[in-house]
């Protein structure tokens, strides 16, 4: 049995959900299968209709879902009702994704006899993968990134059904989100739900699977990128994983220590953008600010006990360098305190990689250097992040990091912090590994429809039997790119 946990006080919470035994998993995803055949015809605009539903379902049971979300998690009413909203607005994105059609890219180049040699009608277009999608839920998003998260919406939306394997923090919460989800799908097996560890293996294994979507630690990540090499087909894996998000604070930076403080403790450092690295000028008075910023701050009770103890083992490998500030514990059993330490630029890059580690949890490092002109060779030496950050005055001033940093995070922050990730249509949530396993997608906004689709290519097709998107009339009125012209 899977038995969730209040992490205030470390007891069971709510009814234990028993775990899916490969009958089971072959079961659920046979019948995810089933229901996938009609999804993946049923026209753009009438599954937008249907997403538009599935987010009107989520906000109507929103009291419901944060109240067993908050006892197997303790994020509390506000954030978990702004995480339900936020599920229910990726849901409403990818309807207008569908709606706006160009998800499609549509290609159609028409015959052109003249040319040598004669070209034939080509039409081009992508379509979901014919196939189940598995998803792996996580810890730190019961909504957002778990069963009615980004990979469950944007699956969905490219015409793939959907099988969720729950995370054993919060095992409710799972089944009562997907029971909101299934009550506004046109087939309730469109999206299915496994629990367990042999679930999960069983799932990627599972030859209906044609794609998995997992969010989680980078041993978690190998893990199944493991299991996924022993099928006999091979399947992408797209994986959000570890990342650090250094954040450079140039000479011209006003003071960023309130900002770097609230950045470091949100949700108690349990978000995949918390800022682990800080390089600032060597300055007492920086320092000495940033120390006071973090004092004053305060942790709480982490998700789960491993993750706890995950949090207190990374603090421990940490220990080797000076500790330069540490806030209070707050109330919980697993509640932590959060911690900085501090080394020089020079020592930090002769510990790396491990001092450069992530350490899932309000913890941090701040490196120290006397000139700019030092930093990109040590950032350079940096693992890929799925954000990189720069404060400064003087925009002339960050030509020099601007440059490595692009080529080592997905996403660049000018002047801000980089936990909160807007749903948008440009936002790229990805990086070098090992933020994630495919760097060219992203896990959060319009585009991360695109790895769920496939394209297909019609030569001469007769106009009735090409799919909607191709046909002459254009009868969805989507944009599309014809005889190399938009």
């Amino acid at each position: 049995m899977i038995y969730g946990h209040d992490p205030r006080t470390g007891r069971p919470a709510g009814e234990p959900q028993p775990e899916t035994d490969a009958d089971g998993v072959d079961a659920v995803v046979t019948a995810s299968a089933r229901a996938g055949a009609a999804w993946r015809e049923l026209p753009a605009p009438e599954r937008a209709r249907v997403l538009d539903a599935v987010a009107d379902a989520l906000l109507a049971r929103a009291d419901d879902l944060w109240a067993v979300a908050d006892r197997e998690t303790a994020l509390g009413e506000a954030r978990l009702r702004g995480e339900v909203a936020r599920s229910a607005g990726q849901f409403r994105l990818f309807a207008r994704v569908l709606r706006d059609g160009g998800y499609a890219q549509a290609i159609i180049d028409h015959a052109d006899p003249s040319l040598t040699p004669p070209r034939p009608d080509v039409r081009r277009v992508r379509r979901a993968k014919p196939g189940v999608v598995a998803v792996f839920a996580a810890s730190n998003f019961p909504f957002a990134f778990s069963v009615p998260g980004g990979d469950t919406a944007s699956a969905l939306a490219a015409g793939c059904p959907v099988v969720v394997k729950a995370h054993p923090a919060h095992p409710v919460t799972s089944e009562l989100a997907a029971d909101a989800v299934r009550s506004a799908l046109p087939d309730p097996a469109l999206l299915g739900l496994v629990h367990g560890f042999d679930a999960g293996a069983a799932l990627v294994g599972h030859p209906r699977v044609v794609a998995a979507g997992f969010t989680g630690s980078v041993s978690g990540g190998r893990a199944v990128q493991e299991l996924i090499g022993r099928r006999e087909t091979p399947i992408p894996f797209y994986g959000e994983l570890g990342s650090v998000n250094p954040v450079v604070v140039l000479p011209s930076a006003g003071d960023v220590s309130a900002g770097f403080a609230a950045s470091l403790t949100l949700g108690v450092g349990q978000f995949c953008t918390n800022p682990g690295l800080l390089f600032v000028p060597d300055d007492p008075a920086r320092l000495a600010a940033i120390a006071e910023a973090v004092s004053g701050t305060a942790g709480g009770p982490m998700l789960a006990e491993r993750i706890r103890d995950g949090y207190l083992a990374g603090v421990e490998r940490l220990g080797e360098l000076t500790l330069l500030a540490e806030g209070a514990a707050g109330e919980g059993e697993w509640a932590v305190a959060p911690k900085v330490f501090v080394t020089d630029l020079a020592s930090f890059a002769d510990k790396l990689p491990r001092v450069a580690e992530e350490c899932f949890g309000p913890a941090s490092v701040v490196v120290t250097y006397r000139d700019p002109a030092d930093l990109p060779a040590v950032l350079d030496s940096l693992e890929g992040s799925l954000t990189a950050t720069v404060h400064a005055g003087d925009p002339a001033e960050a030509a020099s990091v601007a440059d490595v940093l692009g080529r080592k995070a997905g996403r660049l922050i000018w002047n801000g912090w980089p936990t909160g990730v807007a749903v948008c249509w440009a936002m790229h949530h990805g990086g070098p590994w090992p933020a994630s396993t495919a760097p060219a997608h992203t896990s959060v906004g319009a585009t991360a429809i695109d790895r769920w689709l496939a394209p297909t290519a019609y030569q001469d097709w007769p106009d009735e039997l090409l799919p909607e998107e191709l046909r002459e009339a254009n009868p969805l009125g989507i944009p599309r790119r014809v005889d190399g012209a938009h």
